[in-house]
């Protein structure tokens, strides 16, 4: 990406220089951004043995301005080796990020830090100096793709998709355009390509839009029917004359237009274009009431900042106004997009990033801290120009990464919370400390517990079936499938099933069993109990059970051994009747040989109940 297009100034040379001397000369190039006559200039300086850590300098910053950072990287190593300003070190910095050599760039940023403490980058940069790697390890928000269009090696970029599927771009594939002396490239124009299903048709320039100057980027109105544009100063004539370098300066200036007949016409300047600074990259909201834009106008942190203005009825403008510290800094922020949401997405290289320029965006709803994309999105190389039509749900952003700009696809990756609420079937009270799982495609395969309102939340994806289990003990698992169609929170509550049964590591609990006095048959209460130990050695056939009966200390011990032989032996006999084969059950009396309570021959009522027992013991096999 050119620096051109994050906003300063357009020139046009309009005859050669007075001044002679080498040096000077190639100063008032760069002075007027004719930066790739500067660099020619300061190379000859270098190849003549004649540079100093000035002439680097101004070599790596012209480099820095067309975005050839391997050879800016080169220069600014040799201008640190004398003393530089902040900015310097900074822009260092920049470069060797892009060429993912974070290490050495952080050392510049030190040094930046140092030499500009009160700068919010470097106060930034001091809070969080392993930025590089809490970005990487962002969850990705966006697929993207690159979209295919037709070209050489032009750059295309700002890409804006209406809601009459028409996507307009920004392109230097016209090689008939007038040469942009700061990039050596063509002058922009306006392109138009039809989008359908993914793919878009071969595009063509609208004419009416375009000039001999750059013109473009561009945003629309919701209708369709209204385009605020970028334009050069030059192109109506509207520019100052540098007598120095004697060039022509043209700011840039936002434009509006009208689609009638489908034609764009009544094509007029905004009152708010200077020949002092330049404005443009527009966005318009939803409502057609406020438009954003990027202006290195007075009032500003520092090179462009992100502004926005009213648009009243009458299609007058209000006062601009900086949209502040939260958004700008004091570098570049550009390409400002405005979602029907008010999220805003803009371009900065002095927030914290990858490398070069990052999209980052700010929920200006609750003016809250811009925060970067991450990957995909943002590379270690120039990455701007996002755009979003939240209708169609597709996302269109500009990227460096493969040597020269270009537009990709960013969908929407649909995220959503799924909260499982685990409950009891019967009570329905919730249930603390349940295995939920979740299952899905190969990278969601979790397990978690349910907390103390039996809750467990999951990070899931949009348009995805999950298989979801709920299980604990005594109570029987529970699965099923939920199919998550939409952002934002999925409830889904599974209800455990309690077995009628508590089984531990050793036996089987049952309410007591009561027998009639003095005898052995099954009472109708005691088989409902045993009819559940039945249920329970039905659903699980590893169960072999030992039925252990006890009596108290009432009586002869010898009786009550014998007693409780019969009510053992009557109880193995009833569990058999109900289907359960005679090797997985056996019974043994004990009498009163060993009590639950010791209480000898001074046990109370309570404590003569507790020792007359069925104990159901588990078997090992």
């Amino acid at each position: 990406m050119k620096n051109i297009y994050i906003l300063l100034g357009v020139v046009f040379t309009m005859g050669s220089f007075a001044q002679t001397e080498q040096t000077q000369k190639a100063d008032q190039l760069f002075e007027s951004h004719q930066y790739i006559a500067a660099i020619d200039a300061y190379e000859k300086l270098v190849d003549n043995k004649k540079a100093d850590g000035f002439v680097y300098k101004q070599l790596a910053d012209s480099y820095y301005q067309i975005a050839n950072t391997e050879k800016a990287a080169q220069y600014y190593a040799k201008a640190i080796k004398s003393k530089q300003n902040a900015e310097t070190y900074f822009n260092y910095a920049q470069t060797l990020k892009t060429q993912e050599n974070y290490l050495e760039a952080k050392k510049q940023m030190d040094t930046f830090a140092n030499l500009a403490p009160n700068d919010q980058r470097a106060k930034a940069y001091i809070s969080n100096p392993n930025h590089i790697l809490e970005i990487q390890s962002q969850e990705h928000a966006y697929e993207i793709s690159k979209v295919s269009l037709t070209s050489s090696e032009s750059s295309d970029f700002a890409a804006v998709l209406g809601n009459d599927n028409m996507v307009y771009f920004v392109s230097t594939r016209n090689n008939a355009n007038k040469t942009d002396t700061w990039s050596g490239t063509p002058y922009l124009d306006i392109y138009q390509s039809e989008y359908t299903n993914g793919i878009l048709s071969e595009a063509t320039p609208v004419n009416e839009l375009n000039t001999n100057y750059h013109d473009g980027p561009l945003t629309i109105s919701a209708d369709g029917n209204v385009m605020y544009f970028s334009r050069s100063g030059l192109a109506d004539g509207d520019f100052e004359k540098n007598k120095k370098s004697n060039t022509k300066i043209g700011k840039l200036g936002i434009f509006r237009a009208e689609k009638k007949d489908g034609k764009w016409t009544n094509i007029k300047a905004l009152p708010l274009n200077s020949t002092k600074y330049s404005i443009g990259n527009p966005s318009l909201s939803k409502d057609g009431k406020t438009l954003y834009f990027a202006s290195d106008m007075p009032g500003g942190f520092g090179d462009t900042d992100i502004w926005k203005v009213s648009i009243n009825s009458n299609n007058s403008y209000g006062k601009p106004i900086n949209l502040g510290s939260i958004i700008n800094t004091e570098a570049k922020e550009s390409f400002p997009f405005i979602s029907d949401d008010n999220i805003l997405f803009f371009t900065s290289n002095g927030k914290q990033g990858l490398g070069g320029f990052d999209i980052f965006k700010s929920d200006l709803s609750t003016n809250t801290e811009a925060e970067n994309l991450g990957q995909p999105i943002n590379s270690n190389k120039d990455d701007f120009a996002f755009t979003l039509n939240t209708t169609k749900e597709i996302g269109l952003f500009s990227s460096k990464r493969t040597g020269s700009d270009a537009i990709y696809f960013a969908n929407p990756i649909c995220k959503s919370e799924l909260v499982v609420v685990v409950k009891d079937a019967k009570t329905g009270a919730l249930i603390q400390g349940a295995a939920v799982s979740i299952s899905g495609d190969n990278s969601m395969d979790k397990t978690e517990t349910s907390a103390t309102d039996g809750t467990v939340n999951f990070n899931t994806e949009c348009d995805k079936i999950y298989a979801l289990k709920a299980s604990l003990k005594n109570y029987k698992p529970q699965t099923t499938a939920i199919e998550i169609t939409t952002t934002g929170v999925t409830q889904k509550e599974l209800r455990l099933q309690p077995i009628e049964v508590v089984i531990t590591d050793t036996e089987v609990l049952l309410e007591p069993i009561f027998f009639d006095y003095n005898k052995s048959n099954i009472s109708a209460q005691g088989a409902n109990e045993l009819n559940k130990l039945v249920r329970a050695m039905t659903n699980d056939p590893s169960l072999s059970i030992l039925v252990k009966s006890h009596t108290d200390t009432k009586g002869n011990a010898a009786y009550n051994l014998k007693l409780s032989e019969r009510r053992a032996q009557a109880t193995v006999k009833y569990i058999i009747s109900k289907g359960i084969t005679e090797n997985r059950i056996s019974g043994k009396g004990f009498g009163e040989n060993e009590p639950k309570i010791d209480c000898g021959d001074n046990c109370s009522e309570e404590e003569d109940a507790q020792n007359r027992r069925s104990e159901f013991i588990i078997i090992k096999n």
